[in-house]
């Protein structure tokens, strides 16, 4: 189980993960509607302005302060100076 840092120490499984999207578009708003009205939404911006919605394969909705772009290069693989080795290793 890999786990992704969403922002303020939270992390979601991102074996679970389906979708990381910006929440500008009317459906992702409806979408985030609906998650908090059947009580599916988490909230993980701290009261922060949300920049990423990910959509999880249990339906849940989690919003969170971070860019789309980051927590989807966090998803995709290791960053830092040991990746290049755990490429290497692979």
């Amino acid at each position: 189980m890999k786990l992704i840092n969403i922002g303020f120490g939270n992390m979601v499984n991102a074996g679970r993960l389906v979708a990381v999207v910006s929440p500008d578009s009317a459906p992702i708003k409806r979408v985030i509607k609906e998650a908090r009205d059947q009580g599916r939404l988490i909230d993980a911006s701290y009261g922060r302005s949300t920049r990423a919605v990910l959509i999880m394969d249990s339906d849940h909705v989690i919003l969170s302060a971070l860019q789309p772009e980051t927590v989807a290069g966090r998803a995709s693989g290791p960053a830092g100076p040991d990746a290049k080795a755990a490429e290497e290793e692979a």
